[in-house]
């Protein structure tokens, strides 16, 4: 099951932020993200915050909320955020779908979400609009549609290309399908195709990963990204893992699953630009999660997806029955949130430009991560000619032990 959110101080029932949250709006980039919370079945390893059809009861006193219902919702907020960030130009410079399987909605749902964004905020010229998609939930019409509602990248979660890796992951489709879909993708006219892979899962051998790889790039995406597998308290994998049915992923195979996929996807002409992800050149990165990563601001739209504002974080309510009655009754669907003081933005400043290949400046380290700067760099961890310009850059090994090269840099 979806795990818990975090705690944090109630957000208004208007929404409204803190004044400090406005100061530079509209000088930062601005993306939104819409949280569409349901999937067909539930696979084993995830704990993301998803529905299947036999999960969804209305709350007590409200409707139960349905894919058909869900999009007027999400317009509704949509129109929430504007009220409460008035006054500000801010154009939409990215949009992502995700999930859940946002391609459980029909294309024309998300041409309305998309008109209602643009109306609201307006969307920028050339603006990102990605789409998550399992292999499964789409078909060449229907990414023909997506492409037609205004949808300009696709990601497919292919995960592995061997059947039996697909099956301890509960994944339901043929291993031949993302490539296919990625082929129609191109056909529709999408500009940026990618392709989520997961490694580590119990069972699958070196074999079976180059396997996955060879399999990710003949299909010829000009994005990949490659997670280790985790294993999250309270889904079905953990528990498998628990009694003794399945091994828990080792770390040292994780590792040298990582570098085998970064030589297989450099050679082929995706360079890593974040640890986890590659793209074909500068164009190809996905802009919206460098929003992200870069200290941008975004609204986050459905149950349980968070939000951040010049330096506020909030988060939804969970379960789409909650969300659905909070929407239905004009209030914010806000279920909690946090403001961050200048240390805890500096830090996580750092945090998240360390995991970038564009690096972290060293001017904006503490004085004792500059410190450590210089024994980050002697330990094999970060780019001696880099560091010499003014910048952390991780190296392979880095990325390996990015946490303990963070740590040294924000002590």
């Amino acid at each position: 099951m979806p795990g818990a959110l975090p705690d944090g101080e109630p957000v208004p029932a208007d929404g409204s932020l803190p004044d400090r949250a406005s100061r530079g709006l509209g000088e930062r980039p601005f993306g939104i993200y819409v949280h569409v919370p349901f999937c067909t079945t539930r696979c084993g390893y995830c704990d993301f915050n998803t529905y299947t059809a036999a999960e969804l009861g209305g709350a007590p006193g409200s409707a139960a909320v349905s894919v058909g219902s869900y999009p007027g919702l999400a317009v509704t907020e949509i129109g929430l955020a504007r009220k409460v960030l008035a006054g500000e130009d801010l154009p939409v410079r990215t949009v992502f779908f995700g999930g859940g399987t946002p391609t459980l909605m029909p294309p024309a749902a998300f041409g309305h979400i998309l008109r209602a964004i643009d109306a609201e905020f307006g969307l920028a010229p050339g603006a990102e609009v990605t789409t998550e998609a399992n292999p499964e939930s789409v078909d060449e019409a229907a990414l023909a549609e997506l492409r037609a509602q205004g949808v300009t990248r696709v990601s497919f979660g292919m995960q592995s290309a061997v059947p039996g890796v697909l099956a301890v992951l509960d994944r339901v489709h043929q291993p031949g399908r993302p490539a296919r879909c990625a082929a129609w993708a191109r056909a529709a006219g999408f500009e940026h195709v990618s392709l989520d892979l997961i490694y580590g899962t119990p069972g699958e051998t070196d074999a079976d990963w180059q396997c996955s790889l060879e399999a990710a790039v003949a299909a010829g995406p000009d994005h990949v990204s490659a997670y280790a597998l985790t294993v999250e308290p309270g889904t079905r994998l953990a528990a498998r893992v628990r009694r003794g049915e399945l091994p828990a992923p080792d770390d040292d195979v994780l590792a040298e699953r990582y570098l085998v996929a970064d030589e297989v996807l450099t050679a082929a002409g995706l360079g890593w630009y974040e640890i986890s992800n590659w793209a074909r050149g500068t164009q190809s990165r996905c802009a919206h999660n460098m929003l992200y990563w870069t200290g941008g601001d975004w609204w986050g739209v459905g149950p349980g997806a968070h939000s951040h504002v010049g330096g506020t974080r909030w988060w939804n309510v969970r379960h789409p029955a909650a969300y659905g009655a909070r929407i239905g009754a004009g209030l914010s669907p806000g279920q909690a949130r946090e403001i961050l003081g200048p240390a805890e933005r500096q830090l996580e400043r750092v945090m998240l430009a360390i995991r970038l290949a564009d690096g972290c400046p060293v001017a904006v380290l503490s004085p004792a991560g500059r410190a450590n700067a210089a024994a980050v760099v002697a330990e094999g961890l970060a780019r001696p000619d880099a560091y010499a310009a003014g910048q952390i850059v991780l190296t392979r090994r880095g990325r390996l032990l990015a946490d303990t090269a963070t740590r040294m840099l924000t002590d």
